[in-house]
C-alpha cells in the first residue's frame, strides 16, 4: 500500500477520474530564512531527503511559481508548491508517531540559544530512513518552546556540541556566522598511522555524488571539477599513539581538526584522502582495522566536536564551549 502526502484531488480531463493535487504552504514568519530543503523536510514528514532533493531537482517544488535549489532561502509570504509525495504505509505510520521526549547534556542555555552534547549514534534530525533525531525529540520534551531550531548540522556518528536556536534572530544571526566563517570548529578525532607533524593545512576540493541505492558520499577532486567545492581543513597533533601489536593495533595519531569551511563529510574525507581514514568510520575508514577496534572496545567512529567558538546572537560577547571526549573515547585512548 501507499500513502500520498497531497492537497485537494484535481480532475483528470482525460479520464474523468479524481488525481491527487499540489498543495501550497505560505511561510511564516517563524520559517523565513531556513533553507528550501529544511523547509521540506519539515512539512514532508516520513519523506526520505533524497526524495525531497528529487523533487527539488525536478522542478517539481516551486517557490512563487519559480524553480529554485536546494539551499534557496525561503522569505516571509512565499508560496511554496509542493508536489503529492508517495510514501508507503508503513513509513506514513512512522511519521505519524511522535518522537520521543529527551533533554540532551547541556553545555550553554539563556533565552535565545541552547548548546548540548549530542551523543554518538543520534540523528540531528528525522528524514532518511530516521524517523526522529534531537530536534524532534527536544521539541517534544518542550512542548512549551515556540521555536527550536538547529543552527548546524553532526553526522550522525559524530558526538559533541551541536548549536540549537530558540528566536528566529538567534538563528539568523548563527547561520550568518558560520555562512561566513566567523565561527571556531575544532573536532578531535583518532586516525589511523602516524600524522606527519608538518602537514598542517589540507586545502583540497571535495564533490559529493549519489550511490546508485541513493546514499550521499564524498570524494576529493580537483581545482578544475566544476562541481568541486573549496574545502580548508587545518590539522595539529595532539598525540601519537604506539602500535599495540599484541592487540593487533597500529600506531594511530590523536588529532585536532579545525575546519574552515563546512563541507558534507569534510574532515571523514580529507584524512582518509592523506591515507589517514578516522578510525571506525564505516564509510571512509580501513573496515579491516574497524573490525580490530570493536574487539577492543570502539563500537562507533572516533570523532568528536569538541570545541565551538561564536558571537552570542544577542550580546555579542564571544563565546568558548567545551565537550570533553566521552567515556567510550576517551577509554579508548588512554
Amino acid at each position: 500500500m501507499k500513502h500520498i502526502i497531497e492537497g485537494k484531488p484535481a480532475m483528470d480531463r482525460a479520464q474523468g477520474n479524481t488525481a491527487p493535487a499540489a498543495r501550497f504552504i505560505a511561510v511564516d514568519a517563524d520559517s523565513a530564512g531556513q533553507r528550501l530543503d529544511n523547509f521540506l523536510i519539515r512539512h514532508l514528514k516520513g519523506v526520505p531527503k533524497t526524495h525531497v532533493y528529487r523533487i527539488i531537482r525536478s522542478g517539481e517544488v516551486r517557490i512563487n511559481k519559480g524553480r529554485a535549489s536546494a539551499d534557496t532561502r525561503v522569505a516571509e509570504g512565499d508560496s511554496v508548491r509542493l508536489p503529492p509525495v508517495r510514501i508507503s504505509d508503513k513509513v506514513a505510520e512512522k511519521a505519524a508517531q511522535p518522537a520521543p521526549a529527551r533533554e540532551f547534556p547541556q553545555l550553554l542555555e539563556d533565552e535565545h540559544v541552547l548548546a548540548i552534547d549530542k551523543p554518538a549514534g543520534v540523528a540531528v534530525h528525522g528524514g532518511s530512513g530516521v524517523s526522529f533525531g534531537v530536534i524532534e525529540q527536544l521539541r517534544q520534551a518542550r512542548p512549551q518552546a515556540k521555536f527550536l531550531e538547529l543552527v548546524h548540522r553532526l553526522d550522525r556518528e559524530t558526538s559533541g556540541i551541536l548549536l540549537v536556536a530558540k528566536k528566529r534572530s538567534a538563528l539568523t544571526a548563527l547561520q550568518d556566522q558560520f555562512r561566513e566563517r566567523e565561527t571556531g570548529k575544532t573536532y578531535l578525532a583518532l586516525v589511523q598511522g602516524s600524522w606527519p607533524a608538518n602537514k598542517k593545512v589540507i586545502d583540497t576540493p571535495l564533490h559529493k555524488y549519489l550511490l546508485p541505492d541513493g546514499e550521499r558520499r564524498v570524494r576529493v577532486t580537483t581545482p578544475e571539477d566544476p562541481d568541486g567545492m573549496r574545502s580548508v581543513t587545518l590539522v595539529k597533533v595532539r598525540s601519537q599513539i604506539a602500535a599495540r601489536p599484541l592487540l593487533g593495533l597500529p600506531a594511530m595519531s590523536l588529532l585536532e581538526v579545525t575546519i574552515k569551511t563546512g563541507r558534507t563529510h569534510q574532515i571523514r574525507v580529507h584524512l582518509a584522502s592523506q591515507g589517514h581514514g578516522i578510525v571506525g568510520d564505516d564509510k571512509y575508514g580501513d573496515f579491516d582495522l574497524n573490525r580490530r577496534v570493536q574487539k577492543q572496545g570502539l563500537k562507533r567512529m572516533f570523532l568528536h566536536a569538541w570545541r565551538l567558538q561564536f558571537n552570542h546572537p544577542a550580546s555579542g560577547e564571544r563565546i568558548e564551549l567545551r565537550a570533553e571526549l566521552p567515556a567510550e573515547l576517551a577509554a579508548f585512548v588512554a
